[in-house]
């Protein structure tokens, strides 16, 4: 893999993670909205942070895009998901909000199942299925060699 391809894996957990957490402080901000109350929902599309959030996330979305149009789903996702370690981070100590030992625990698992998948190929190499439906190579093609054909 590149460095650029490893910066779009970068950009898409930082973006998540930056994105997310603007959000939830502009939203905390904003208080309830209600789908009744139109202007709730209006005043709070228009809180600076959350603007900046889903500024933030609408970048996530290009770079997630980027990512998949070179990597299979199962590679980026699970790529991507060290942003829970670092909106974890910043949920505790930007936010502060509790982040208890159990969930804790739950990100320590996930940031070790990365380690699995990131050790695999970024691409799923597909064969020919036959009529059983099992995969195999494709078959080689005859090279011509031009004496004779």
């Amino acid at each position: 893999m590149t460095f650029r391809k490893y910066l779009v894996l970068a950009g898409v957990t930082v973006f998540a993670a930056a994105g997310d957490s603007m959000l939830s402080h502009g939203m905390k901000q904003a208080g309830r909205i209600s789908l009744h109350h139109p202007l709730s929902l209006i005043l709070a599309v228009l809180n600076p942070w959350v603007v900046i959030g889903i500024l933030l996330l609408l970048a996530f979305f290009a770079s997630y895009m980027n990512a998949l149009s070179w990597a299979d789903l199962t590679y980026v996702l699970p790529a991507t998901s060290l942003g829970y370690v670092l909106l974890a981070l910043v949920a505790r100590f930007a936010l502060h909000e509790q982040v208890s030992p159990l969930r804790w625990l739950g990100i320590a698992l996930i940031s070790g199942g990365v380690g699995f998948v990131a050790g695999g190929p970024a691409l799923t190499a597909h064969g020919h299925a036959d009529a059983a439906g099992s995969e195999s190579e494709p078959a080689e093609t005859p090279v011509s060699t031009g004496v004779g054909s």
